[in-house]
């Protein structure tokens, strides 16, 4: 046996170590055999199975004196392969130089180079080349200008070369469906996709994916049912990935029942298939099922990831939970919230909405990697607590650190001078948005403005922003200036006001609510009663009254007039009790905000029992002496129990902390962090 073949022979079997690669090597240069190409290709391709340094492979290849074309492209390959894609550009270049032409096997790799740089230029001359010596036709080659072509935004480019293709693969399709959902044309996604699926391809799970995040990015429900019944008929089998991206596809349609229809009928789930849930419950607006959705997983023994965390915080946040998002944060290492923003965010929102303000710009300040959403989220946090002077301040810290302002964050500034009544930094926050910063005011700010001026009785100047707006405002906008009317009696405003979001949303029961309420204040009972009349005529029913708190780690639920829970009796005796201690005080209750024209007497056993008396009385009874009390509602809270709720604490020495849908209060001796300004 000659050394050429026994080289050959050695090259052939695997190397186990860097070492004997060096011993081959050694032996070609001491037989003078480098310039055995079908050689030196065979070490080529050896030396890249090493880690990902491509020196040894590099200097390998440059005391190559005539490589040929099978030699250049295991190069080139090697490099790709490797993520070094600069450094194989260079050496495509350098190829050139030298003579010689790409073939079938160069132009896939070199391609892929360029899509990964964005080479736009180099890739459309390796195109014009791919003409011009006719491998153009190859699906591999077609297959890579399509992946190039849509990853550099130049659909119209990828669409002729991919409807050029005679027979279109998987990997076609995912390229070209995938570099419209890029580019935010979901809907013509979709339409590529049932036209291939016309023409007989049969998707993989990974196209099946893409699309179903191009309706979950455009809402589609309609197609996603669709796709899920295709997924069916056409008998693909639902693996943990295809089966993950339907749960989270239909909750971020917001239909959840098909989210959990989908995920009980899944034989294997992962953590990510369980956080999809918890997000999904959480994000739509059902705290209490996100945790029943997690409760359930850490039966099941599955350890959550930082990501599933994220979605129980949150759902602890729309909970005023703080107890169990304590408990689920220690789930999860601390490194995780100073070092991942998103993890991070999501504690400090969970403590910020938990009023913890203290403990949530404790975490802010120990985070190791701040973006401009930690920030945001800072700043909202102090801002929904009325600290109005720190947001301002760490507005002014992030200017100074470069960073520059986004319209999240001036929306937590403008909400934090609502809250405090700031009305003149209001005005000039607002102003310089779009002449300092160069931010182009969007509806949701127009809103908060319009808010600060109706609190503060600026009527008129909210009414003149509306009209100087330029677009047209939207329910958010009116329903800031009607709930400026009703805090000032201004009944006539209102009725134009109300007919304005009666267009924009008929089913919407506030507006008709809000409206009753200003007309019940001023004991306009019979027109109180007309709208009452046109909400039962439409059958629409207005949203109940409802509050959380949580005790020893369990969520207790409370609705007007609750007598469902076990401790009813207990609690409303010790209501009755703080309602006699607080008359002794002077409270007289403030049947106005009662929505019935009915006696006095029964006026006052309604506001007896408004959800946040009654979960405050369950707290007092079901906690030691000096825990805080801590109560979310989901609606505005009414002005008695706001009266009401500041003697309570006077009465009981106890810290009341209660979060309404608008803003925080924080009862201490019979005052509220508020002011009486919300």
């Amino acid at each position: 046996m000659n050394v050429s073949t026994e080289i050959k022979m050695r090259l052939l079997q695997r190397f186990t170590s860097f070492n004997q690669l060096k011993h081959v090597h050694a032996r070609l240069l001491r037989f003078d055999l480098l310039n055995d190409n079908y050689l030196l290709n065979m070490l080529l391709r050896s030396s890249f199975n090493f880690g990902g340094n491509t020196n040894y492979s590099q200097l390998l290849f440059a005391q190559t004196q005539q490589p040929n074309i099978y030699v250049w492209n295991t190069f080139i390959r090697g490099l790709v392969s490797h993520d070094h894609f600069h450094e194989s550009i260079r050496w495509f270049y350098s190829m050139r130089q030298m003579g010689f032409l790409p073939n079938h096997f160069t132009f896939p790799f070199v391609l892929k180079a360029c899509t990964r740089v964005l080479d736009l230029r180099l890739g459309v001359e390796l195109h014009t080349v791919m003409v011009k010596v006719g491998y153009d036709w190859d699906v591999f080659v077609k297959t890579g200008l399509v992946c190039f072509y849509a990853k550099c935004g130049c659909l119209d480019d990828a669409w002729k070369v991919f409807d050029d293709i005679p027979e279109k693969n998987a990997v076609s399709s995912t390229a070209i469906i995938s570099g419209y959902i890029e580019a935010g044309r979901f809907m013509e996604a979709i339409d590529i996709f049932k036209r291939l699926l016309v023409m007989n391809l049969r998707p993989d799970s990974f196209i099946l994916v893409r699309i179903l995040s191009a309706c979950s990015q455009s809402g589609d429900l309609r197609t996603v049912e669709w796709l899920d019944r295709c997924i069916t008929n056409l008998g693909i089998g639902r693996n943990i990935f295809l089966g993950t991206a339907l749960v989270d596809t239909y909750a971020k349609c917001g239909s959840m029942e098909r989210a959990l229809a989908t995920f009980d009928q899944m034989l294997e789930k992962d953590a990510v298939t369980w956080g999809a849930m918890i997000q999904g419950y959480a994000s739509n607006g059902k705290p209490k099922e996100a945790l029943d959705i997690f409760y359930r997983m850490k039966s099941e023994n599955l350890k959550p990831d930082c990501y599933t965390i994220v979605g129980v915080l949150s759902a602890c946040s729309s909970l005023g939970a703080l107890e169990l998002g304590e408990w689920a944060r220690g789930l999860v290492d601390k490194n995780e919230f100073l070092y991942n923003p998103v993890v991070g965010t999501s504690l400090i929102d969970m403590y910020a909405k938990c009023g913890k303000i203290g403990h949530a710009w404790r975490v802010f300040k120990e985070m190791k990697e701040k973006d401009l959403i930690v920030w945001n989220a800072a700043i909202a946090g102090l801002g929904m607590s009325g600290h109005a002077k720190l947001v301002f301040g760490l507005f002014g810290q992030l200017e100074k650190l470069g960073m520059h302002p986004d319209g999240k964050t001036f929306m937590g500034v403008l909400c934090a001078c609502t809250h405090a009544g700031l009305v003149d930094d209001g005005r000039r926050y607002f102003n310089s948005m779009k002449h300092v910063f160069s931010l182009t005011p969007s509806i949701e700010h127009y809103g908060c403005m319009v808010d600060l001026f109706g609190r503060a009785g600026i009527l008129n100047e909210a009414q003149l922003l509306i009209k100087g707006m330029p677009m047209e405002p939207n329910a958010i906008v009116w329903g800031a200036l009607l709930s400026g009317c009703r805090l000032h009696r201004d009944t006539q405003l209102a009725e134009y006001v109300l007919k304005r979001l009666i267009e924009l949303e008929p089913w919407n029961s506030g507006n008709y609510v809000l409206l009753s309420n200003i007309f019940s204040a001023n004991h306009k009972w019979e027109e109180a009663v007309n709208i009452r009349s046109t909400m039962s005529h439409r059958g629409i029913q207005k949203i109940p009254g409802c509050c959380w708190i949580e005790v020893n780690g369990v969520v207790h639920e409370f609705l007007v007039g609750d007598k469902s829970h076990p401790m009813s009796e207990k609690i409303y005796t010790k209501l009755s009790e703080l309602t006699n201690k607080s008359k002794q005080m002077g409270y007289v209750p403030t049947t106005e905000f009662v929505l019935f024209d009915v006696e006095d007497e029964e006026k006052e056993h309604f506001l007896g029992c408004h959800s946040e008396k009654l979960a405050i009385a369950f707290g007092l009874i079901s906690t030691k002496s000096s825990d805080v009390i801590r109560v979310v509602k989901n609606i505005r809270i009414c002005g008695d129990c706001h009266v009401a709720i500041k003697l309570f604490s006077k009465v009981t020495g106890r810290e009341i902390v209660l979060r309404d849908n608008n803003r925080f209060h924080s009862f201490i001796g019979g005052s509220c962090s508020c002011g009486d300004y919300w």
